[in-house]
Order: C-alpha cells, then structure tokens, then sequence
C-alpha cells in the first residue's frame, strides 16, 4: 500500500475519517533519525495491507502536531476510529511498529 503524505487540508479525511486503522508517522526534512525510520515505516506499510500508513511533514503542519502533543519527532501514532490510540517516539525497530499497528 502506498503511503499518503497528510497535512492540515486532508489529515481529517484521511486520517481520522478513515475506515481502517491508520500510522501517522510525524517527521521532518533536517530530522536524521526520521530518515532513519522512514524506510523501516515504508516496509511497514508495503507488508500490512490491512492499515493506511500516512507521513505528516510537522514543519508544514505544526497544528495538527501541537493537537497530538507531539513534542520530538519521529513519533508515530496509530489512529483508529478517529483516536489516537497508541505512540511510539523515536527510531524503533519494525517488530516494535508492526506490534503498535497489530491493535
């Protein structure tokens, strides 16, 4: 499944309108470790058909990251039925984000 980049105009579609569970991975362009788990959150998403993975840029939406308490990044969020169920914070194996998404 490909990955929707999410802002401000479309996170509530996406995200919280979403009929499947959803992992927002919140990162930003000068963040070395979100480069690092980027690739992890790209697996993560190819290998599980049954969640929306999503990546919201937190420079070019700060709203929605202040809304979420994200205060260092990367952090990834599961949503499921509109809420926010589960987080994790910094670069984290993939076992560790196919378990956060397996709710």
């Amino acid at each position: 499944m490909s990955i929707i980049e999410v802002n401000s105009s479309n996170f509530e579609q996406e995200v919280l309108k979403s009929d499947k569970p959803v992992l927002v991975d919140f990162w930003a362009e000068w963040c070395g470790p979100c480069k690092m788990l980027s690739p992890v959150v790209d697996q993560v998403a190819e290998e599980n058909a049954g969640i929306k993975v999503c990546k919201l840029n937190v420079d070019d939406a700060q709203d929605i990251a202040i809304q979420y308490g994200v205060m260092s990044i990367p952090t990834l969020i599961v949503f499921k039925d509109g809420k926010a169920v589960d987080q994790s914070v910094g670069v984290v194996p993939k076992a560790a984000i196919e378990e956060l998404v397996s709710l």
